[in-house]
């Protein structure tokens, strides 16, 4: 499994956050009036000190019991209206990130699902899985606690500053002198938690990647006694992610307390200068007790700066992880734009030249016609080239050379799903979702009724072993189909390749894996569907393609022989070969 390198995010970088905030313009009413929040959340913050200041020089030193009550009252109706902004920011900047993150979301899988498969041969799941939840929730963050905290943050500085200034200058120097050494502190743990979050991430990665390929392939894991060296690896994945995080806490453990610090002795210092100046009559008492309140508020929102620098660092991040997933243009692209409502099934390869890495070719100049209602078998070795055709019929892949026609029109005009509308495919590995055979049929299709499923797995042979599951066609298989027996499997997969009636049949092993009796019950059901229908046949077992109107030979990517059976029998070459050899199996046995 190939692990996830490490990246830094830049939080300076203005492209991304422009890219991130195109996202925000559905809401952009409820932007707005989170920045109007942020800025009365800033405004508000520092009247407080000013009305106890107010209320000690004016009230309390002169004895005015009344104006104090009168203050008081004030003072509670400042913190009513401080609480109702504050929750109002909260739940509107939480709110926002849930809405975006959930179009992101949407945006991402629905491009996922448009990928080539040849970008998924080469990408792990498990990293897909962590773009498209893991990656995104810290995304949610840059909206719900980076950038419209940190903005207010920043804005409640500027104001408290402004105010000590106004109030006093001398005793605000006297205040800041702890500064530097605030931003510095800040700045170093800045620095260490940036790089500590991106490991989190990149372990965090390559931890979902493992447990998901591992337990996908347990059985292969469990027959081959690999439990123990699949656990050493896991353990050592496992520990780095460990380490990732205790570094984190650790820097987090070592700032706070350090923050704190500063902080304290930025208050004695100004208790240290303030008292002198009462002392001496050159400050008041609600200066002094108001410029504690001031530090402890202009302190406050450094350490969570640094916080939210943090957050939107790693939001950063995860965002150029994301954006980067979305410019990918590893996908099909759907041009074409001719739709049809049906089709007559002519398929035809001219000088068909394919390779998954360049220039590896893994077909060589294919030229092939099959008309309406024949069909094709395709045989040969393990490699020969023989699945690589019907992903190229199904456009799961495009080729490099040559044109693929169906009813003499090139694939690449015809609107990509109404292609694939006429293809239907039973692949050799079946793959049934956790749901219903009745959901795992129709793929959640409304176009597709009950009897005609019933009617598909009556003509397939399917129905009476699936109306004797549980709950019958309602029965649910479970993940992958766990289930079910193999035949079974394959069966659900015929029929749900038969619902969709199509003009063409694609049967990729579609028997290999079956018993005699199913493979019997299939092979009826082939018969029935290939009247007046164009079928392309893969099949290791000869005796299923017999009747086959044409069969291609394929070794190293190339066409060697083509004929009927008892032609290709005639030339004695490498279909007599593999005849023979099944049929000195089929002896033995």
């Amino acid at each position: 499994m190939e692990k996830e390198s490490s990246i830094s995010g830049n939080i300076l970088d203005l492209k991304i956050i422009g890219r991130l905030f195109v996202f925000a313009e559905p809401y952009i009413k409820q932007f707005y009036i989170l920045v109007f929040l942020t800025i009365a959340m800033a405004l508000i913050t520092p009247a407080r000190p000013i009305l106890i200041q107010y209320a000690i020089d004016n009230e309390v030193a002169v004895g005015d019991y009344q104006g104090l009550v009168v203050m008081i009252i004030w003072l509670v109706i400042l913190l009513v209206i401080q609480a109702v902004v504050q929750y109002a920011h909260t739940f509107l900047s939480g709110w926002l990130g849930q809405m975006i993150i959930k179009d992101i979301r949407i945006k991402l899988f629905n491009h996922i699902q448009r990928l080539k498969l040849k970008f998924f041969d080469k990408t792990p799941i498990g990293r897909l899985v962590t773009r498209n939840i893991s990656d995104i929730e810290t995304l949610s963050d840059v909206f719900s606690q980076g950038i419209a905290a940190m903005i207010g943050d920043i804005l409640q500085l500027i104001v408290i500053l402004g105010v000590m200034f106004y109030t006093d200058w001398k005793l605000t120097l006297v205040s800041l002198s702890m500064f530097p050494l605030l931003i510095f502190a800040t700045y170093v743990f800045k620095e260490k938690v940036k790089v500590s979050f991106n490991n989190v991430r990149t372990a965090v990665a390559n931890l979902n990647s493992f447990v998901q390929e591992h337990i996908t392939g347990m059985n292969i894991v469990q027959i081959f006694n690999a439990e123990n060296r699949e656990f050493d690896k896991f353990k050592k994945i496992n520990a780095e992610h460990r380490k990732a995080n205790v570094k984190s806490v650790l820097y987090y453990a070592t700032y706070f307390p350090v923050a704190e610090v500063i902080q304290a002795c930025g208050i004695g210092l100004v208790v240290w200068w303030g008292a002198r100046g009462v002392i001496g009559e050159e400050l008041t008492l609600g200066v002094l007790i108001a410029f504690i309140m001031y530090i402890q508020m202009f302190f406050r929102p450094i350490r969570m700066i640094a916080d939210r620098f943090n957050t939107l660092q790693m939001g950063i991040v995860s965002s150029n992880r994301i954006l980067n997933l979305l410019d990918s243009t590893e996908h099909i692209p759907n041009e074409g734009t001719l739709k049809k409502d049906t089709i007559r099934g002519d398929v035809s390869f001219n000088n068909v030249w394919f390779a998954y890495n360049d220039e590896d070719w893994v077909l060589k100049d294919i030229n092939f016609d099959v008309k309406q209602g024949e069909a094709l078998a395709l045989v040969g070795a393990t490699g020969a080239g023989k699945s690589s055709v019907i992903n190229l019929l199904n456009r799961f892949y495009d080729i490099e050379k040559g044109d693929i026609l169906i009813d003499g029109i090139n694939i690449k005009e015809y609107e990509i799903t109404n292609l694939r509308k006429h293809i239907s495919v039973v692949l050799q590995d079946v793959f049934l979702f956790s749901d219903s055979i009745y959901n795992n049929i129709t793929l959640r299709n409304p176009d597709i009724d009950r009897q005609r499923v019933i009617e598909a797995a009556e003509l397939v042979g399917a129905r009476t072993f699936i109306e004797r599951l549980p709950g019958g066609f309602d029965y649910n298989v479970m993940e992958r189909g766990s289930t079910l027996s193999v035949g079974q499997r394959q069966l659900i997969s015929f029929v749900r390749a038969l619902v969709y009636d199509p003009k063409i049949i694609v049967l990729d092993e579609a028997t290999s894996s079956v018993d005699t009796e199913t493979e019997e019950l299939i092979q009826k059901a082939i018969e029935k569907l290939m009247k007046g229908r164009t079928s392309i046949v893969i099949a290791h077992r000869l005796s299923t393609i017999q009747n086959a109107n044409k069969i291609l030979v394929l070794d190293k990517g190339q066409i060697v022989e083509s004929g009927n059976h008892d032609e290709l029998l005639k030339k004695d070459g490498f279909y007599t070969q593999l005849y023979q050899m099944q049929y000195k199996e089929v002896i033995t046995a």
